[in-house]
């Protein structure tokens, strides 16, 4: 007797699945560091926003928003009162895309300089070629200090 069978064997249906397992997992992991470098893009943004606010605001006034240490309480307090009171130089302070309750970003002023200098920091999640045009390695690039990860902080400074 010849047996006419249609369909798969349990042994067919599990290298199907297993496959489309690990193609799912090849996929899910790419699309987590291709996410990591979206967020580190609008931080570095975000950052060049808050400089042009600076500047605008270095226009009017002939020095930046004094402050004195860094922490992000700087960004959410000094800075934001500065650059979004009257006159508006921009509407809100940007809050980091994963942590928006916890920011990231921090701002400082020289206190030798009359705060005619700051500058602005960022951690980024990833390593990223952004790293090669920031102002690490100058007198007062990141001078907030580090938090064990100085090569993934991202600076600008005027």
């Amino acid at each position: 007797m010849i047996s006419k069978r249609k369909g798969f064997t349990l042994i067919e249906l599990l290298v199907v699945i297993a496959i489309i397992g690990i193609l799912a997992t090849i996929v899910l992991v790419s699309l987590n560091t291709a996410r990591q470098k979206a967020r580190d893009v609008r931080r570095i943004s975000d950052l060049r926003q808050v400089a042009l606010a600076l500047e605008m605001y270095y226009d009017d006034n002939r020095s930046y928003p004094s402050v004195t240490g860094c922490s992000s309480d700087n960004w959410n307090g000094t800075l934001t009162t500065a650059l979004t009171a009257s006159p508006t130089y921009m509407p809100a302070v940007p809050k980091d895309p994963i942590n928006a309750g916890n920011n990231v970003y921090m701002y400082a002023t020289d206190a030798t300089s009359a705060a005619q200098r700051y500058v602005l920091r960022a951690y980024l999640e990833a390593h990223n070629t952004a790293h090669d045009t920031d102002v690490d390695e100058t007198v007062y690039a990141c001078a907030c200090g580090t938090n064990g990860a100085a090569e993934r902080e991202y600076c600008i400074q005027p």
